[in-house]
């Protein structure tokens, strides 16, 4: 298997690429490195053959990116539209494209009862507004890749909710709450009132269902999560408990919080892969990181 995989070096990208070189997948990998040629000139001027394109390559960097830098998040536009011009350009019969959960209408994400959301909950014809200029640029790549699957390549849209993993830049939330709890931070920090809920998923998890996706060959929409909402007070009472102390907890109103509620229906997931490392274990592992 002859691969291209874009933002190689970046979270998921590089668990990605551990895991496919171990399965011997001959991997060309590629990501934004100053005084080198990106992803982007990739789609513009390369002819190279693929058996199978993965596409990692984003600009996000959490919360306060998506909120504090909208038009830089936006440029994944050109990104992602670039990607489908390549795939169609030099035929690549198959090809994944990682969507976000941020691509979902924000209108079902607010407080009050926890709606689930599942894959069908965005309809193209009338998706609604998504979470800021990150979600937009997802739906649209989403919407781009049906014009790539009528040119001939097989495409899998991925929507993962909120990875995780011991090694994630600390500008996300889990790996900031392990930092202020090897730190043994007291007040302990969280962001916003502390009950809104999120879906969290191992890295792990992420990629052993991105490849069960491509060996399945699934095409629509796959949400990638529990299904599990764990608001980030529980996640800061999960994580402090398991650092061995009870910290004060100190909420911060005026900080960047996104939507209320981020939770998956997973059942399509399910039947494709099911995920092994719970909150708890990700936790641990994170801690004697």
């Amino acid at each position: 298997m002859h691969v291209l995989l874009t933002g190689h070096r970046g979270f998921i990208g590089r668990h990605l690429h551990a895991a496919m070189e171990a399965r011997d997948w001959d991997v060309h990998g590629i990501d934004l490195e100053p005084r080198h040629s990106d992803a982007l000139d990739l789609f513009r001027y390369s002819t190279d053959d693929y058996d199978l394109a993965i596409h990692c390559a984003a600009i996000v960097g959490g919360r306060a990116s998506i909120d504090g830098s909208p038009l830089g998040v936006a440029t994944n536009l050109a990104l992602d539209a670039w990607y489908m011009r390549w795939l169609t350009r030099n035929k690549i019969p198959r090809a994944v494209y990682f969507s976000s959960s941020a691509a979902y209408p924000v209108a079902l994400q607010q407080p009050g009862a926890i709606h689930r959301l599942i894959e069908t909950d965005i309809d193209y014809e009338r998706p609604g507004r998504p979470d800021a200029s990150y979600g937009l640029a997802k739906l649209t790549g989403e919407q781009l890749c049906q014009y790539a699957e009528a040119e001939g390549t097989r495409m899998t849209v991925l929507r993962p909710f909120s990875g995780y993993g011991s090694d994630q830049d600390p500008a996300y939330p889990f790996p900031a709450f392990i930092q202020r709890a090897k730190q043994r931070e007291d007040p302990f920090e969280v962001w916003g009132s502390g009950d809104s809920t999120r879906d969290w998923i191992h890295v792990d998890d992420l990629v052993g269902a991105t490849l069960a996706a491509v060996d399945q060959d699934v095409r629509g929409p796959l949400n990638l999560g529990w299904g599990r909402a764990t608001s980030f007070d529980e996640l800061a009472s999960l994580v402090t408990t398991a650092a061995g102390y009870q910290p004060e907890i100190k909420h911060l109103p005026s900080a960047p919080q996104g939507v209320h509620h981020r939770v998956c229906d997973p059942k399509r997931m399910f039947d494709v892969y099911v995920p092994k490392i719970s909150l708890e274990e990700g936790i641990q592992r994170a801690l004697a990181a």
